[in-house]
């Protein structure tokens, strides 16, 4: 079942992976390796959102948040690569602003945020 303290979690967690991020590239290092982050279903939300029903998976919510979770997940793991080899600029140029993982973290919460709104209903 879908509820808005599991989005709300979700939501919170993946805006850790900024700071996570954000010092993986400051350091160079990282207690996180890209193969288990860009699977979307090794993480507590993509446990969670593949173990929901059938019924529930089949809804149109569940699959934008799927496909934008994965999307969010392999762009992290690239930025992660980036880090661990040194490459700072590249890495950071997807950070900012405008760039993939700042566009993937928005289009997940932003549908995160849409899916909530259908439980009010």
């Amino acid at each position: 079942m879908v509820t808005m303290q599991d989005l709300n979690t979700a939501i919170g967690a993946h805006a850790m992976w900024k700071l996570r991020l954000a010092n993986a590239i400051a350091n160079g290092t990282s207690e996180f390796v890209p193969e288990r982050v860009e699977p979307d279903n090794l993480c507590d939300f993509g446990k969670w959102l593949y173990g929901l029903s059938v019924s529930e998976r089949n809804s149109d919510q569940w699959k934008k948040v799927q496909a934008l979770h994965a999307a969010f997940h392999k762009e992290a793991s690239q930025i992660l690569r980036l880090a661990l080899r040194n490459q700072k600029a590249e890495a950071q140029k997807r950070m900012d602003y405008g760039g993939s993982f700042a566009k993937a973290s928005t289009d997940l919460t932003l549908a995160m945020m849409d899916w909530k709104k259908t439980l009010g209903s």
